[in-house]
Formats: structure tokens, sequence, C-alpha cells
């Protein structure tokens, strides 16, 4: 599909990329590429790839991520219901590969939604950790929170806030933070054709003052010796290599450290800042530390455009933030004899020391927020939602569910994919069990995890040979297919 692009942008590229201008302005009159990341948290890429039900073509930068066909219905397969993969640009998928990520760190992803970056980071925190979700919009951070928990991740809090207010309450916190600042879009132009409309009214200018405030904030939120990865899905030199230059200036404990080397990858442009970097004065030795930024062409490589930054900051900056006031009393973990009876008849297993009840809803809170005060913040989720407790009952949730293991549940029926009742599960209905899969440990009544060759999906209640559908009514899929 030939897209028309604003000839203020056309003229820009063609100053910029000089001889490659041709390639690049046919790359994109020409269609772009569709991508699918596996969930290693649930399955290793290698298995992914044994039982696809889609062809499946290696992006090679990227270990575990997938070039899919235009046409493969991806969206509409039980394996997506069981959060085996997410459907994610090429290009897209690189920030979060390029940010180096222990068990155990705390992870902030500021610009989080709809969560492709997030979910990324979450399932190489291998359920360890934390990792702070945040989006400013709350409508966007809702479908963020669906994609962490359809992904299985408990360690998470999602939060709908300002940078400079959640600076307020994780000043040096975080160990890995990243930064996929909002932009004027121009490396998406020939995907969404819509992000032109929104770059003749927001431009560059109108982005760069935001994302230099969005940055600074993370800063602060960055521990002494930690990681910042700054990316952004446009080519202009202002939103990019101009932000960074900004961040070095104003924040000298901070260096640019070279990210990984790919055939395809170009290296940052600080010549392009030209009269911006002679006016600002910006110091060579700044100058020379944006080369060591990545940009992806079109033209270049299968993907979108995008640009990347890795900034570590230095170990001597500790005690500069002296953080917030604890505003209320640190809660202790509770006892609740509900979910003992149910996790021991399950063999669900819960560290009990991270259980918190709120409002007759039961959390298991990430370590990291045992005794961090987060009163005030608009969060939609802290830690993993196990479930309800009412009336000495306790009823599972969805998000518990997507997190368990079919060889660790007590409990189990476990469908093929070809099997028509899936669909049929996936849209809410009851469904008749065969005699052979009433036989073995299955109770002959109660809670029990419904999966999908192996892979949880949901909730079921066996009564009498029926499996009573205990799916998210939220999750249920309308229109799917038979």
């Amino acid at each position: 599909m030939s897209v028309q692009l604003p000839e203020a942008f056309l003229d820009h590229m063609r100053d910029l990329l000089g001889d490659e201008y041709e390639a690049f302005l046919e790359s994109e009159n020409s269609c772009g590429f569709r991508g699918l990341r596996v969930n290693t948290s649930k399955v290793e890429a290698e298995k992914f790839e044994e039982i696809s039900p889609f062809p499946l073509k290696p992006i090679p930068w990227i270990p575990n991520g997938y070039y899919l066909e235009a046409d493969a219905p991806a969206s509409r397969h039980p394996y997506y219901a069981a959060g085996l993969y997410y459907l994610q640009e090429p290009s897209a998928m690189t920030p979060a590969s390029c940010l180096p990520v222990q068990e155990g760190d705390r992870i902030l992803d500021l610009c989080a939604a709809p969560g492709g970056k997030a979910t990324q980071l979450a399932a190489r925190l291998g359920g360890t950790g934390l990792l702070l979700a945040n989006d400013i919009s709350n409508s966007r951070a809702k479908g963020l929170l669906k994609n962490l928990e359809l992904f299985g991740q408990g360690n998470i809090l999602v939060t709908s806030e300002g940078p400079e207010r959640l600076a307020s309450y994780f000043p040096e916190f975080f160990d890995k933070i990243l930064v996929d600042a909002p932009c004027s879009g121009e490396g998406m132009f020939r995907r969404d054709p819509s992000m032109v409309k929104d770059w003749l009214e927001h431009g560059p200018d109108w982005y760069a003052p935001l994302q230099r405030e969005i940055v600074m904030q993370a800063a602060r939120m960055l521990k002494p010796g930690g990681l910042l990865l700054y990316s952004t899905c446009t080519f202009s030199p202002r939103e990019n290599e101009g932000i960074v230059a900004d961040l070095l200036e104003r924040e000298p404990s901070f260096r640019v450290c070279p990210l990984p080397e790919y055939s395809g990858f170009a290296f940052g442009r600080p010549d392009w800042l030209g009269r911006e970097a002679k006016e600002r004065e910006i110091p060579e030795e700044i100058l020379q530390q944006l080369k060591s930024c990545v940009r992806i062409y079109p033209h270049r490589m299968e993907g979108e455009g995008h640009f990347l930054a890795l900034l570590k900051k230095d170990e001597e900056t500790a005690g500069r933030d002296e953080g917030r006031e604890e505003t209320r009393e640190r809660k202790q973990a509770v006892s609740c004899p509900e979910w003992e009876r149910f996790a021991k008849a399950l063999g669900i297993r819960i560290p009990p020391e991270s259980l918190r009840l709120y409002d007759k809803k039961l959390y298991s809170l990430p370590k990291p927020l045992w005794n961090h005060p987060i009163r005030g913040l608009r969060f939609l989720r802290t830690g993993l939602f196990l479930g309800d407790v009412e009336k000495q009952r306790f009823t599972p949730s969805q998000p518990l569910a997507m997190t368990l293991k079919k060889d660790t549940c007590h409990a189990c029926v476990d469908l093929r994919s070809s099997d028509q009742r899936v669909i049929r599960y996936l849209k809410g209905e009851t469904l008749e069990l065969r005699e052979e899969e009433q036989s073995g440990e299955l109770p002959d009544s109660g809670w029990c995890l419904v999966c999908v060759d192996g892979f949880p999906l949901g909730w079921g209640k066996l009564v009498n040979g029926q499996l009573r559908n205990k799916y998210y009514p939220g999750w249920r899929w309308q229109h799917a297919a038979g």
C-alpha cells in the first residue's frame, strides 16, 4: 500500500540519507512485516517452532522473534489465548531485547501500553524481581494489564501516572528502565498511515520537550549503576540524538553504552544535529558518545524505523535524592484459610509472606513491594491477583490460572487445540467431559485448571461430569471461528 508522505518529511529524509534516500523511499512504498514473539516464560522458542500452527521465519536479531505471514490468523488461535506469544512488529521487539535483564531486577517500563515491551521484560525476569509497567492513559493501561496477565506475569505493578509523580514514589529504585517515548512516529508511516496526520499536527518540535521531561524523570528513578534504554519509532535527530545529548548535558552521571552490533544496524549520527549542536554548544565528548546509538531503517532491515540508546548511570551518585517519607504503616502478610484450602487441594504454592488481602480480594505481592509505600498512586494491579474471598469461599482469578503449569496442578482438564471444545470454552460454554477424561486424579467435583495442549487457558468447575465454564467473561471470544 502506497502512503502519501508529507513533502517536508521527504525533504528532511533526503537531506539526512543522501545516496540512501531512493532505497528508503522504495521501502516506504512496500508492505511492512508482521511479527510474533514467543513467551519464553511458558514455552521455549525451539519448542514453539515445533508446535506452531503457522509458518515461521526467524527474525535474525531477536532470539525468540519470528516473521509471520500476512494472512496467518494468529490472534484467533487457542495458543494466543494461552499467552504463548505476542503479536508485535519486528523492530519494536528490539528495545526490550537490548536492555540487559537479570533475575531479581527491579524494572520500570515507563510508557508501556499496549504491553509489547512490558511482556517481553516480564518474561525475561522469570517470575522474580518486579516489573512496574506504567502508562499515563488509564484506558491504555487497562489493555497493558490484560496483556501482562495473559502472559502469566504476576511480579508486576501496573500504574497510570505521570512520570514526575512516579519519581516521587520511586527515587533511585530501579535497576533497569525502558523509556519507549511517545514520538512523531516517522518510522511507522507505512505500517500506520494515520501517523502521517499526527505528524502534520504534532511533529518533532511538539514531541521533543515532552520526551526531554520524561527522560529526566526516568533518570531520577534509576539506581546508581543502573541502565536506561531510550527508544523511539522516529528518524528525527531532534527526538533521538538531541534528547540523549540533553540528558548527558543535564545529568553528567550518565554515559552512552555500546549496543550489540547486527548487520543492518546503523550507528547514531551526531552530525545530523547540525545547527542545534552549535547553538547548544554541545561538547565534543558528548557528540562522540552519540555514535553508539542505533537506528533501524526499513531499507536496511526487514522492519520499521526505530532508534535506541542505552545509557548507564555512574555508581557514585547515591544519596542525591532522599526520596519521600513513608505515609502509612507497612501492611503485613495475612492468613487466609479459604485460600489455604484451595491451594492445598490443587497443589498451588505461593509464598505465604507475600499474601495481602484488600477489600476481600487476595493478592501475592512481589518482594520489592512488601514494605514499599504506594498509597496514593493510581494503580490497576499490585502483584498477582489470586482471587476473591467471601462467605468462607475462595474463587480463583483468571490471572492466577495463567501463571500455573499443567504438571504442578492436581486438577486439570487438558484439551487438544484441534478439539472444538476449546473454542466453545473460550466462548464461555459449558463442556461435557468424556468418560476417559474423568478418570485418574481428576476429582468428581470442584475447581480445575483448563488447558490446551498442556498450556493453561482458565478455570472450570466440575459438576457430575460437566465442566462449568469459569473463563473470565471479559476475555471470552465473541466471534471465534468454530
